[in-house]
C-alpha cells in the first residue's frame, strides 16, 4: 500500500476578507464565527485590542486584525465578524476572537497546492503567512495564526480576559 505524501495530504481553510486583501487560515484553529457584536472597550489597552464580548458566559479579548496588520481602521458594517481562535502560546492555548472584514469560504487545499510566501514585495510580515494560493485571478495568503498573534499580544489578552472574569466572578 503506498504512503500518502504531503503534497496529497488536503486540509481545510477559512478564507476571509480584510482590507480588500484575502487570507485563509487552518479550520483546525477556528472555534466559531460570530456575528459582530457589542465590544466592550478595555481602558489602557493596546490600540489593536477591540475589547472584549461575553461568549457564553466567558470572557473572549477582540482583537482587531486590520489594525494588527498596519491597515487603515474602517467602520463596521453587516459583514464585519468575529473570528473565534484556538492560539498557541508557550505550550499553551488561548481563545481569542479576530476582527475581520467578512469571512468567505472554506477552501480545501493540499500542499502542493501552497506557493511559499514572497520574501520581498509584500505589505504584510512574511513570517505570518504559510504561504499563498492563487485562485482565480487573485492570491489568498495562508496566515499561521500562531506567529501573527505573537505572545506579547496574547499576553495582554490573556490577562485582560483573566482579569475581567475573575472580576465578573467577584
Amino acid at each position: 500500500m503506498a504512503e500518502a505524501t504531503t503534497e496529497n495530504v488536503v486540509t481545510s481553510y477559512l478564507s476571509f476578507q480584510l482590507g480588500g486583501e484575502m487570507f485563509a487560515t487552518d479550520v483546525g484553529k477556528v472555534l466559531e464565527i460570530l456575528e459582530l457584536c457589542p465590544i466592550t472597550k478595555v481602558p489602557r489597552s493596546p490600540e489593536y485590542m477591540r475589547g472584549v464580548i461575553n461568549l457564553r458566559g466567558k470572557v473572549l479579548p477582540v482583537l482587531d486584525t486590520r489594525i494588527k496588520f498596519g491597515l487603515n481602521a474602517a467602520e463596521d458594517n453587516v459583514d464585519t465578524c468575529i473570528i473565534v481562535l484556538d492560539v498557541n502560546m508557550d505550550g499553551g492555548v488561548i481563545q481569542l476572537g479576530a476582527l475581520v472584514d467578512s469571512v468567505e469560504e472554506v477552501l480545501k487545499l493540499s500542499a502542493g497546492d501552497i506557493e511559499p510566501p514572497p520574501s520581498l514585495g509584500s505589505r504584510f510580515n512574511p513570517e505570518y503567512m504559510l504561504g499563498m494560493v492563487k485562485q482565480d485571478d487573485a492570491f489568498i495568503m495562508i496566515l499561521n495564526v500562531d506567529k501573527v498573534f505573537d505572545s506579547s499580544e496574547l499576553i495582554v489578552a490573556k490577562e485582560t480576559s483573566e482579569t475581567l472574569q475573575a472580576e465578573k466572578q467577584a
